[in-house]
């Protein structure tokens, strides 16, 4: 998943399967690779300055830290072999090499997405489910985790069984790490199931969780409206007035929270909707060739939902601020000393330790 040659089969027409454009090849090429880069680095800068963090944990911190493996599954997976084809053109290696990346690379795609639609679950159960929150939410939160690797790993074993290293023409004696459908459904069938099982089933329970999530805070919101006009405390409400302040300050807390996963969600349909619209499009239009190397729509697509990966940590990284700190503070407290400004480095040492041992409370993000 992630390159138009993990859906083509071998070539029916007389078109030289050697032929591709250069020129196309070489930006791909360098898209990918500033791709995988910043993706890479990105995601382990979070599980860095999580780690530096790791006495202030939360749910949303195991998620994110959940999320950020997968965008590496992703980009080692995904990415990462996808710029290796560019290179190359064809797949060098065993048959057992050419399953198994294939099956990783779209197990990269359902762990990352449906770590995604778990994240904006505890979301909405945190906000609309607030009580079910302190019924043992640590040992659920890992459920939906051990859930979501298990499953993707499940749902993406047929591609060890679909691809394999073949022949791309008979006689051609050049082989490449192609896929094998019945004739004449069965890659209608195998697109459409990609497209529904990581795209439109993960969107729509989004779309229904943000439902409930949006009309959860707009009652909180006229309920405070209500509540800080009238000037009751008990008389008229479930909260007295001394506690409106601690409730406001969890729940922009959640709002937070709530706004990182939406810019997650949206960066994730922004990213991925041209592929799949280009995927189905291409199987279901009998004039569309997915196979042309110099397709524009297929180059951009594929383009664009490799920056996916790239995205997610840097949203992290906006959102909780205190993360982007702590990746610096990381790397600042081993730097050599020198003897000239050692009195300097000491005194950053025991604030490096100290900040530790606090955990930087004011800067840390919500613990629900």
């Amino acid at each position: 998943m992630g390159t138009p040659d993990n859906f083509t089969v071998s070539p029916v027409n007389g078109s030289d399967p050697f032929a591709r454009n250069e020129e196309v090849a070489k930006l791909e090429i360098a898209v990918l690779s500033v791709t995988f880069l910043v993706a890479v680095v990105g995601n382990i800068s979070v599980l860095l300055a999580m780690y530096n963090t790791k006495k202030k944990t939360s749910r949303m911190h195991l998620f994110i830290k959940h999320l950020s493996l997968a965008d590496l599954v992703v980009a080692f997976f995904q990415v990462l072999p996808q710029l290796c084809w560019k290179v190359t053109y064809r797949f060098y290696g065993p048959d057992f090499l050419c399953r198994i990346v294939k099956h990783l690379q779209v197990m990269g795609m359902f762990a990352s997405t449906y770590m995604m639609v778990m994240m904006t679950v505890d979301r909405y159960i945190a906000i609309c489910h607030p009580l079910k929150t302190l019924q043992q939410p640590t040992r659920r939160s890992y459920g939906m985790i051990v859930s979501t690797w298990v499953g993707s790993l499940l749902l993406s074993a047929p591609q060890f069984f679909i691809f394999s290293l073949s022949e791309i023409k008979n006689g051609s004696e050049v082989f490449d790490c192609w896929g094998h459908f019945v004739e004449p459904w069965g890659v209608k069938a195998y697109i459409t199931w990609i497209t529904v099982g990581i795209f439109l089933i993960p969107v729509f329970i989004l779309m229904i969780c943000y439902g409930f999530i949006c009309h959860s805070i707009c009652q909180n919101i006229k309920y405070k409206t209500k509540k800080s006009t009238s000037g009751s405390g008990t008389k008229h409400g479930l909260i007295g007035k001394s506690s409106v302040s601690s409730v406001t300050t969890i729940s922009r807390a959640k709002l937070r929270t709530v706004k990182m996963t939406f810019v997650i969600v949206l960066a994730y349909i922004v990213c991925w909707a041209p592929f799949f619209i280009v995927q189905m499009w291409s199987v279901w239009d009998e004039n569309f060739n997915l196979g042309d190397s110099e397709n524009p729509a297929v180059t951009l697509s594929v383009l664009l939902a490799s920056l996916n990966s790239c995205c997610n940590p840097w949203i992290y990284m906006i959102f909780s601020g205190h993360l982007l700190q702590d990746f610096a503070h990381y790397f600042s407290c081993f730097r050599p000393r020198d003897r000239r400004f050692k009195s300097k480095e000491d005194s950053d040492s025991s604030l490096c330790s100290r900040s530790s041992s606090s955990g930087t409370s004011n800067n840390g993000p919500t613990t629900v």
